[in-house]
């Protein structure tokens, strides 16, 4: 039958059933508790064992190489878009369009079947048994002080060696953490955990951003050249992508618990100075007259850290920072997260709902 069509009617026709196949995907975002049976805990699962081990073997980013094939590619598309439009070849021009729009559909649709489809499950609260609801400032206040001296604690524990380790060994150190979570608890279970160091890391400073997760090759990449306090929360979240938490708060919360639950000294800083820094962040919307006073109770050394942070993300910013934001903010509302950027924000319900709890 298709030999009747054309290759543009052959494109249309493949746009048709593509685009049939992505609305049928969206549906069950109506249906978390089918995405959690059919696709979390068995598609996923299976797509997990074979594609992590396979991948860890590689040392470096395969996801890195793709996304910088497809970019030059698209650039390459482009140009012959244009000279074919200079050419006033317009059924080529439009043939290759038609291929554009394929690609990105093919693209969307690997998206969801290989991860996307994780951002249609239960939420964290249903999955870890906690209550989502409105905190009030004096519990706010509450969990910031422990904070404060959670971070205070851990960062006067710190030794000259724990600051100076190699990545090697803080991102070793974060997959024993990770697998501990995964032993213990089923929430955080997961299949092969790694992280990698991003060939992109110098383009992720100017876009400010401290890791990424490759859906296509589910890899969980980090900035290696981030302030060293950072890297191995920064690892655990992206590894908690990997195992199933897409939202971005409900990674940062689960990249938390696991950190203040590895037992290592500079891991558990790491993850009490940000969550830290989003309660103080949190404060200030809310009270600032309460956040300075808490200000004052922060350690000399946890606050030359905060320093050291916002001075190196504010080297590194920029037009391109802002442009990518805009993007990513409009990426994070397509996905069933409307906050967008600030999802990130919200970890601080999850730390109210958890610690509310236990």
């Amino acid at each position: 039958m298709l030999k009747r069509f054309n290759q543009i009617q052959k494109r249309f026709l493949t746009i048709g059933i593509l685009a049939i196949a992505l609305y049928l995907l969206n549906v069950f975002e109506d249906y978390p508790e089918a995405v959690e049976k059919y696709y979390a805990q068995g598609l996923y699962v299976f797509i997990c064992k074979i594609f992590h081990p396979v991948f860890n073997l590689i040392p470096f980013s395969v996801g890195d190489v793709l996304y910088s094939a497809v970019v030059i590619y698209l650039a390459y598309l482009l140009i012959k878009f244009i000279s074919l439009l200079f050419k006033k070849r317009f059924k080529q021009a439009g043939n290759l369009m038609l291929g554009v729009i394929i690609g990105i559909q093919t693209g969307i649709l690997i998206f969801y079947l290989f991860w996307g489809l994780n951002y249609y499950r239960p939420s964290m609260n249903e999955r870890l048994g906690l209550r989502d609801t409105n905190y009030t400032t004096q519990h706010l206040q509450d969990i910031t002080c422990m904070m404060i001296d959670s971070a205070n604690a851990t960062r006067a524990r710190l030794t000259a060696a724990d600051t100076l380790q190699e990545n090697k060994a803080v991102f070793e150190t974060a997959v024993k953490a990770v697998n501990k979570m995964s032993a213990a608890s089923a929430g955080f279970r997961t299949y092969y955990p790694h992280i990698k160091p991003s060939l992109l890391s110098w383009l992720m400073n100017y876009l400010t951003t401290s890791g990424d997760y490759n859906p296509f090759t589910s890899e969980s990449n980090i900035n290696y050249r981030i302030p060293y306090f950072e890297r191995p929360f920064v690892a655990c979240h992206e590894m908690s992508h990997q195992i199933g938490y897409a939202f971005e708060d409900e990674a940062s919360f689960s990249g938390y618990l696991i950190g203040i639950n590895s037992g290592d000294r500079l891991l558990s800083y790491s993850a009490y100075q940000d969550a830290l820094d989003e309660c103080m962040h949190a404060m200030r919307r809310r009270d600032t007259t309460i956040n300075n006073e808490l200000k004052m109770h922060i350690s000399k050394t946890v606050k030359l850290d905060f320093k050291r942070q916002r001075d190196y993300w504010l080297y590194y910013r920029g037009q391109m920072s802002t442009i990518s934001g805009i993007f990513y903010d409009d990426y994070l509302k397509a996905n069933n997260q409307p906050h967008g950027l600030d999802t990130y924000n919200q970890m601080v319900l999850l730390l109210m709902a958890w610690y509310s709890k236990h």
